[in-house]
């Protein structure tokens, strides 16, 4: 077992982050939150990584931040890092392989993904308020807007568990998928967005994510903006293009 309390391996433009503290369910201890932070402060600036997938080693994803390590008196300052923000700040898209429980500081860093596909094992609880503390990384903002309100205040204001199917059919997380195909499908989805156009991907990633945080007329506005400002390819490419999507249907319609 390494030693090493977080794991990147990069292989073809793709970096599989992985959470490496499965004795404690990959709590986040100040380590772990060092070693996220450097590691996507190196990604965000590093033009040969097109996608990130991340995950947890072991039976978790992330059991949120290390209690123990909180009760500590001499422990260190927590408030230093923030990785939920770190990754919504990457360029690339970032997918979350949810391989187990996703708690609280977790699952805060869960619903920072672009998206998420999870094994059946995946469950998800926000037990702020069983802490008798509220979250700082954008949990009460960003989950009613991922499932709607109703379904964010049962969660936040019971603390119980949602398992990966009901996750799925709350729209939290795409796809369920049989344990030992959860990174194949992650890499999978990986190699079909490094399939698209580049510049155009991370342009329209942003813009996703900027018009998401604005009420619909001006997010509309800025997808004007934003599509006005774009270089657009031209006629000979978007004929190459054309075709090339016509084909991907067809194999996937057979598929």
């Amino acid at each position: 077992m390494s030693d090493q309390v977080l794991r990147v391996e990069k292989k073809d433009g793709i970096a599989v982050v992985t959470m490496n503290r499965p004795e404690a369910m990959n709590a986040l201890n100040t380590a772990l939150r060092e070693a996220l932070a450097a590691a996507f402060d190196a990604l965000k600036g590093d033009a040969d990584t097109d996608v990130v997938i991340l995950t947890g080693a072991g039976r978790g994803f992330c059991a949120g931040l290390d209690l123990k390590e909180l009760a500590d008196p001499g422990s260190p300052r927590t408030d230093l890092f923030d990785p939920p923000a770190q990754i919504r700040a990457l360029p690339q898209p970032v997918i979350g392989a949810v391989n187990g429980v996703a708690i609280t500081g977790g699952f805060e860093i869960a619903t920072s993904c672009d998206f998420l596909i999870a094994s059946p094992e995946a469950r998800f609880a926000d037990t702020h308020a069983r802490m008798g503390i509220l979250p700082g990384w954008g949990l009460s903002q960003r989950l009613p807007r991922l499932i709607g309100i109703n379904r964010a205040k049962e969660l936040s204001l019971t603390g119980n568990y949602l398992g990966a199917e009901e996750a799925c059919a709350w729209g939290l997380v795409n796809r369920v998928v049989p344990s030992d195909d959860l990174l194949a499908t992650c890499l999978e989805l990986a190699r079909n967005i490094q399939s698209c156009d580049p510049a155009t991907m991370r342009t329209y990633k942003r813009l996703l994510d900027d018009g998401f945080d604005l009420a619909l007329g001006e997010a509309m506005a800025l997808e004007q903006t934003v599509g006005r400002a774009h270089k657009r390819p031209s006629h000979e490419e978007l004929e190459q293009r054309r075709l090339k999507v016509i084909e991907r249907g067809r194999h996937q319609t057979k598929g």
